[in-house]
Formats: C-alpha cells, sequence, structure tokens
C-alpha cells in the first residue's frame, strides 16, 4: 500500500490527463489552427500582412495577452477545474477518492497541478508554433515572447486558483459555475445596480458604471488595464508633405498588475487547501458546502434580487427619471423577499423554509428602508457636490455641443466661474424638476421663449477619482436677463471672449492644426485640407472671433437660414505630454465671418457661387425665397447670430 504521506500522486496526475485528454487535446487542436492559419497567411503573402518587423510581432502577442487571454482563462479555467474537482459534487465519487491511501494533501495538490497542466497545454502548442513560425520568417522577437509567456502563465495560475476556491464553496455541479462566474463579476454587477440605482435619486448622477473596486472583478479589470502601447516616430517622406509612422518601441502597459493577480491566487489557493482540509465528504450536492458561509449566500441573494428584481418591477409601473421612495421600497422588498425564500429553499432542499423566517425577513426590509432612505435624504450631499479647484487634476465641461478641458493653475478664473455655474444648477433642482413637469408649448409660428439645454461636467481629482454630473436644464428668456441665475451664468460663460477662443485653441493651449475637411454642399463635394490650409483658416476664424462676428450662441434661435451652404472640419494634434492628443473642430461658416470666407477665396477652396446660405439655396424649406436678393447683405445677415462649433477630445 502506498504511503498516505506522500504529497503528489504521479498514478493519480497521469490519470486525470488520460481521462480528460478530449479537453485539453481539443483546445490544443483548436489553438493549432490559429498557429496553421498564421503559417498560410505568411505562405501566401508574405510576412508584411502579418507584421514587417518583429517588434509588430510582439505587439500582437501583446494585444492577444490583454484582450483574449483573459476571456480563454475565465471559462477554459472553469472546465478544467469542473474536470479534476468534480468528484467532490458525487457522495459516491468523493467518499471512493477519499479512502485512497492518498492525504488530503496529496488529492489537492496533484489535482490542481493536473488541472493547472490542462490549463496551460493548449497555450504551450499554440505559443510554440507561433515561435516557430516568427522564428523562420524573422519576425522573432525574444522580449516580447518571454513576456506574454510570463503573462500567460500568471494568468492561469490566478484563474484556476480561484476556480479551485469556488470548487470547495460549493457541493453542487450546476452551482460552481454560476459561483465561480459570479464571485468574478460580483463588483462589476453590484457596481452596475448601485449606479442605477443612485441614478434614481440624486440629481445630476449619471454615471452608469464608476470602476470603484474594479479590481474585484479581476477580467473586467485586466481587459481594461492591460494593454499594448506602442511608440511610433513621424517620418516625412516626400516634398508633398506625405509620412510614416516607424515603431520605435512596445510594452505592455500595467504588465505588474497580472504579477499581483497571480499572488492573489497564491492567497485564494492557500484558503482553498484550508476548506479542502476541513470539508465533510456528505457535504457533497449541497449548494453552499460552508457552514459559515451560508448566511452570506442567503443574504447576498436576497440583496441582489432586492437590487435587480426591485428596479424591474419599479419600471413596470413608474416610468419617471427619478424614483419614489416608498413604491421602490415595496417593490425591492418583494424582489428582495422572493430571494431570501429562494435561497432558504436551496440551502434547505425544501420547499418548507417559512417557518419562523420573519426575522431574517425583517433584516432584508430593514436593508430596503435604510438604504432608500439614504439616497433619498441624499445624506452625503452628493448632488450638492461641487469639488474644489485645489482638488481638482482635470475638467472637462461640456455645453452646446462643445467640449471645455481646464487644467488648474491655467485658467483658474474660467474654471472658477464653470463652479459656479455648476453649483448654481444643483441648487436649482426642484426649480427644473418642476419645470420638467410642465407641459409648456410654442406655436410654430412664435419665436420660443424657452429651451432645453444639456450640459455636463466632469472632475478628476488628484486621487484618482472621478466626479461626473450632467443636466438637461430648461433656459427661459426670462431668467437669461436674471443676474446668478444659471440660464445667465451659462450665457455669460459660454459667450465670453475667452471661452470663444477656446473653443478653437486659440488661446495657446498646445493644439496645432494638423489637417481637415472641406464640404460643399452646393456641389455635394468635399476635399482634404493640408496643415497649411487648416492653420490659415483656423487663424482667418480666430480673428473673426476676436472682432464678435463669430461664436456668439443665440440660445432660443431656432432660425438656420443664415448658416453658409458650405462646412469645415479642423484636425488638431496637441504638441505637449497629454492623455488628449488630438482634437477636431466642426464650423459652419456664416456670411458675415469676413475673414473666414475671404481666407476660403483666396486659397481657392470656394468661389462666389459657394458662397450662398440655406435660405438663398433651399427657398422652399426655409421661408426665405427672395430675401437676399432683394437686398443688401448688410441688411439680411444680423452682425451677431447664432453659432454652433462641435469640438470633440479623444485621447
Amino acid at each position: 500500500m502506498r504511503s498516505k504521506t506522500s504529497c503528489f500522486n504521479k498514478t493519480l496526475f497521469l490519470k486525470n490527463l488520460t481521462r480528460f485528454w478530449p479537453l485539453w487535446g481539443g483546445a490544443s487542436f483548436i489553438g493549432a489552427l490559429f498557429s496553421l492559419a498564421l503559417l498560410s497567411q505568411l505562405l501566401r503573402y508574405g510576412k508584411d500582412s502579418i507584421a514587417s518587423e518583429p517588434l509588430e510581432m510582439t505587439l500582437g502577442y501583446y494585444g492577444i495577452l490583454s484582450g483574449l487571454v483573459p476571456i480563454i482563462r475565465l471559462l477554459y479555467g472553469l472546465l478544467c477545474a469542473l474536470a479534476v474537482w468534480g468528484y467532490l459534487y458525487s457522495a459516491r465519487s468523493v467518499n471512493l477518492m477519499h479512502i485512497l491511501p492518498i492525504r488530503r494533501e496529496g488529492l489537492f495538490v496533484t489535482n490542481f497541478l493536473s488541472g493547472y497542466v490542462m490549463l496551460l497545454l493548449p497555450f504551450a502548442v499554440t505559443g510554440g508554433l507561433c515561435i516557430v513560425i516568427s522564428a523562420v520568417f524573422g519576425l522573432f522577437e525574444p522580449v516580447g515572447v518571454l513576456v506574454t509567456i510570463l503573462g500567460v502563465l500568471g494568468e492561469s495560475f490566478f484563474y484556476f486558483s480561484s476556480a479551485t476556491l469556488a470548487a470547495f464553496i460549493t457541493g453542487n455541479i450546476f452551482a460552481m459555475p454560476a459561483l465561480y462566474l459570479l464571485l468574478h463579476f460580483l463588483e462589476a454587477i453590484l457596481d452596475l445596480l448601485l449606479s442605477n440605482f443612485a441614478r434614481g435619486f440624486i440629481f445630476g448622477l449619471s454615471t452608469n458604471y464608476t470602476g470603484f473596486l474594479e479590481f474585484l472583478s479581476p477580467t473586467v479589470y485586466l481587459m481594461r488595464n492591460v494593454d499594448a502601447d506602442a511608440q511610433y516616430q513621424k517620418t516625412i517622406i516626400d516634398y508633398t508633405g506625405a509620412y510614416t509612422h516607424e515603431l520605435l518601441s512596445v510594452r505592455l502597459e500595467n504588465a505588474w498588475l497580472i504579477a499581483v493577480y497571480a499572488l492573489a491566487g497564491a492567497a485564494l489557493l492557500a484558503l482553498a487547501f484550508v476548506l479542502y482540509r476541513r470539508r465533510r465528504s456528505e457535504r457533497a450536492g449541497e449548494v453552499v458546502a460552508v457552514g459559515w458561509m451560508r448566511p452570506f449566500f442567503r443574504y447576498g441573494v436576497a440583496g441582489l434580487a432586492a437590487l435587480l428584481g426591485g428596479q424591474l418591477i419599479y419600471g413596470l409601473f413608474w416610468e419617471d427619471a427619478y424614483f419614489k421612495a416608498v413604491p421602490l421600497a415595496v417593490c425591492m422588498l418583494v424582489a428582495g423577499a422572493i430571494g431570501y425564500y429562494g435561497a432558504s429553499m436551496l440551502l434547505a432542499k425544501t420547499l418548507r423554509v417559512f417557518h419562523r423566517s420573519w426575522r431574517g425577513l425583517a433584516l432584508v426590509a430593514a436593508g430596503v428602508a435604510v438604504l432608500c432612505g439614504c439616497l433619498r435624504l441624499d445624506l452625503f450631499r452628493a448632488a450638492d457636490r461641487v469639488p474644489e479647484i485645489s482638488q481638482i487634476e482635470k475638467m472637462e465641461f461640456y455645453a452646446d455641443s462643445n467640449t471645455y478641458i481646464f487644467y488648474p493653475g491655467r485658467e483658474d478664473e474660467l474654471l472658477e466661474r464653470v463652479r459656479r455655474l455648476h453649483a448654481a444648477i444643483a441648487a436649482d433642482r426642484k426649480y427644473v424638476l418642476d419645470f420638467d413637469r410642465e407641459n409648456f408649448t410654442t406655436l410654430e409660428d412664435e419665436t420660443p421663449s424657452w429651451t432645453w439645454e444639456y450640459v455636463s461636467f466632469t472632475y478628476t481629482t488628484h486621487g484618482g477619482q472621478t466626479v461626473h454630473r450632467n443636466y438637461s436644464v430648461p433656459m427661459t428668456r426670462e431668467r437669461l436677463g436674471q443676474s446668478g441665475a444659471y440660464d445667465s451664468l451659462l450665457d455669460g460663460l459660454v459667450n465670453s471672449q475667452e471661452m470663444r477662443l477656446k473653443r478653437i485653441h486659440a488661446s495657446g493651449d498646445g493644439y496645432e492644426p494638423c489637417g481637415g475637411r472641406i464640404y460643399l454642399n452646393r456641389r455635394n463635394e468635399s476635399s482634404e485640407l493640408s496643415d497649411r490650409e487648416a492653420a490659415a483658416i483656423l487663424e482667418a476664424v480666430t480673428r473673426d472671433a476676436q472682432a464678435g462676428r463669430w461664436g456668439h450662441v443665440e440660445w432660443l434661435s431656432t432660425e438656420a437660414w443664415n448658416s453658409g451652404t458650405y462646412a469645415l472640419q479642423l484636425s488638431l494634434e496637441f504638441s505637449g505630454e497629454s492623455d488628449d492628443t488630438w482634437d477636431w473642430i466642426d464650423i459652419a461658416v456664416r456670411p458675415e465671418m469676413t475673414a473666414t470666407t475671404a481666407c476660403l477665396l483666396e486659397l481657392g477652396l470656394v468661389t462666389n457661387e459657394d458662397l450662398s446660405t440655406n435660405g438663398e439655396l433651399y427657398p422652399e424649406e426655409y421661408g426665405r425665397a427672395g430675401a437676399a436678393d432683394s437686398a443688401p447683405a448688410e441688411a439680411v445677415y444680423p452682425e451677431t447670430t447664432s453659432e454652433t462649433v462641435v469640438i470633440g477630445v479623444a485621447g
């Protein structure tokens, strides 16, 4: 008889590999197909079709490691864990394994190693073939290959360790996959549910997902934070200004996170070992096999049911922008009770769970009442929160289809005006919500006396926290003239000279023109702009803005007849170090923009025939037939008109 003191059993190890060969063999075959497809592509079209140099191959490896490997490890690790730990879910199988002359330490180590090897074999086959193919075609880069191998080993260890822990928590083969996936995405699910829940109470809150504790959802966190970072060099190749990008270096950004998760996997594995040593064989078949975890399961299911089911039931009967606290609490209590008794039935394996259950149900009701009450009363003053300038690292303000970015220390005066506007909107919550309930109408032949405007405020603090608020607020003609009203503050801010220049990056913030496009509506044609043309046009628009011929927003104007029948889009690139590396500006040119019009004529981008307005080109639609023909330009076109410039920032 074998000694029961051995921590590794070779016979059991080989038995697991041979017994479950279709699992790892099938996965290896599928992986080999991808390697052979790579080889076929290289043979048919040459290496330039895949990668022209080893660094580009490394970039591909890192892309797969960051975007594909976590999902594969998550799902395939689950299958491998079910294979080697499946005996725990049958009383007959677990009794048979535990009477073998192998201590539980030996069973644990042997089964874990066999499962881990099955998890790695497909990657070893696929990776080995890719390395050989890349070496043959001169695309082998040792650093990238080594980093990729270490990344796969680390992620595989973490995912299989977490699957092993899930396998020991439950004694039911159907509950194990659900528990495993829930543990991996619990934080993300709760974040989504709580964010949507809080949004229904807190004025201006619109965040669907905060990611505050996202590291507790490993797959989401790895895919969002580990990525390939490539550095390129721009090289001019001919006199026309055409250029190419040369790949200088590639690195795996935040690769250290994989090492951290591997260490976390070691801690999970140690906890799994402790649970296995104390696990009772008769727990096979139970949904939760660890006694002290059973209350967490019961109330956890009740809480999730209350958050999800309560909001779904509420949505069937009410469609308000913000929740009514009492009806929502009732809906949550109903859903929470269903979750509570459902979890109790699963734990007890019987439907008779209602006797003396009022204490647990009362605890669920208390939790629902506390949660709804805290948010209804806004005890943490989230609706009124406006970070101080000293706390802000970066601030983004959106209004009139434009995005403005502020950094403290550069434009503190403008930033303070934005903060005052935010505080004024937050203070007028009751007015905004009451206005929303009133049914204001305007006849088609009347000048509108009010309009809706969407604004948003996004603060990034020095601690890395993001505070985001957005509002759809009414703006009325009466309040535009009231000092201190948010309508007046918004109008004064957006129409200030400083904001007009900031709108087109004419205030020296580091953005330089790098091309663009002009669209001629009359001819239905568009053409690309060179860097030189874009710079000249931007300089002309700046002169118009400084002279007051461009950039003034008329919030209550609906007339579009005076817009020109051609439009510009200018691209800009940031010359310094920033996450916002480029930007673009859309400009609808109007007749009063004399500097811009003259510049376009001088560059030969438009002709005199193109210098028309929508009212002239489409008189039936805009109702201005003959107006432009019968009056001089100064009489037809007002000196100050509504103008919308769309600015989008991309990092």
